[in-house]
């Protein structure tokens, strides 16, 4: 299970750079997740401020990525407090923001293309009082410690909780019938004990984020955090598993292509994705067992099916080669991983094709969760 879980660590990071492909240039609808999480990320900020503050804030960003919206939430989060600091006639804070992801992670695009521009912005929209920023990337896993005790004021985590520490142990053994044969996630033909595996699998990892940041976090501290989750139970519906099964289509495809397949069945039956969105209740009762946080305000964003088009009208066609180039970015590096980078440009043209080709349309849901650490 461990060198399951090293493995993921290296593999599973968004495509980096700048290019037509990269994370940076097709992350549209994670940005317009964190803009719709910006309310609770304020209420949050603002309850942190009637506090008595330190000297200097120390901010975490965990599975800050690489892209435009990597800064986001900490743009956000340091100009409230200075805001909140000039409104109370306080002088203002230093800040010590870290910026954590999986070692994968294209930190060098972050601080050498997104770093300068974000302070200069902070600088041109806060004036010359604005208090120093010393900012760090942190790579590691956030599903174990990262900080120490007692040292993080604020932590935000933007749409990544979902993706878990490991694929499901159970899923990965040859010799088990619980194998998801032919499927890539959890699907309506899945097996109950497959289900089950990855619920087991989510419920422990975000118990051990919970733990993890409930000893790095000062009392009183705050934490908001937003993931995809399902609002309904039944864990096969389409709106958390309609994409999956669509790239599983496109990858069963590759298989029976003719004359000779891209690529091996049993190379697609040992694939499974690290990834589960949880009910909504799920996420509830594993923030009241680990028992560190007060549960403040749990909120559901749903984006409409378009939403990689950014805003604009697109016919069924041009939205599929938008959400293609989404799924991409997130899942090229895995992909090439397990099969090779010879079948990435065929398998991403066929699931343009299959999803231009179908009529269905889910939204894509995310929880917004803010807690704050008991003293």
């Amino acid at each position: 299970m461990e060198k399951e879980s090293s493995k993921i660590n290296q593999i599973l990071s968004m495509k980096g750079g700048s290019g037509e492909e990269s994370y940076a240039k097709n992350s549209k609808p994670q940005r317009a997740n964190l803009s719709s999480s910006v309310p609770v990320l304020e209420q949050a900020v603002l309850d942190f401020c009637d506090t008595e503050l330190p000297h200097c804030i120390t901010i975490a960003d965990l599975g800050c990525s690489s892209g435009p919206n990597t800064l986001f939430a900490v743009t956000q989060i340091t100009s409230l407090i200075y805001e909140r600091c000039s409104q109370l006639g306080q002088s203002p804070p230093e800040f010590s923001i870290f910026l954590n992801d999986l070692p994968g992670n294209d930190f060098n695009t972050v601080f050498q293309s997104f770093l300068p521009a974000f302070k200069e912005k902070i600088r041109a929209e806060n004036g010359s009082d604005f208090g120093p920023c010393y900012i760090s990337g942190v790579p590691g896993s956030f599903y174990g410690r990262l900080f120490p005790s007692n040292s993080l004021h604020f932590v935000h985590s933007g749409t990544s909780l979902h993706w878990l520490s490991q694929v499901p142990p159970e899923l990965n053994d040859k010799s088990n019938p619980l194998i998801n044969k032919g499927k890539i996630y959890i699907s309506k033909t899945s097996p109950a004990a497959a289900i089950e595996a990855y619920q087991i699998q989510f419920q422990k990892d975000f118990f051990s984020f919970l733990m993890a940041r409930s000893k790095e976090v000062v009392p009183g501290g705050r934490m908001v955090f937003t993931l995809k989750a399902r609002r309904f139970a039944d864990p096969t519906a389409d709106e958390s598993c309609l994409i999956w099964d669509y790239l599983g289509r496109a990858l069963q495809d590759l298989v029976l292509k003719v004359p000779v397949g891209l690529i091996e069945e049993e190379k697609l039956d040992t694939y499974n994705a690290p990834y589960h969105e949880p009910y909504v209740e799920e996420i509830k009762t594993e923030i009241a067992k680990e028992g560190s946080f007060i549960l403040n305000c749990l909120e559901i964003i749903a984006l409409p099916w378009d939403a990689c088009n950014g805003g604009m009208k697109c016919d069924r066609e041009t939205t599929a080669k938008n959400l293609v180039r989404v799924l991409r970015a997130i899942n090229e590096s895995m992909i090439q991983s397990h099969f090779g980078a010879e079948v990435l440009d065929p398998l991403f043209q066929g699931l343009t094709d299959i999803i231009a080709a179908d009529t269905k349309e889910v939204e894509h849901v995310t929880a917004v969760v803010y807690v704050t650490r008991k003293d």
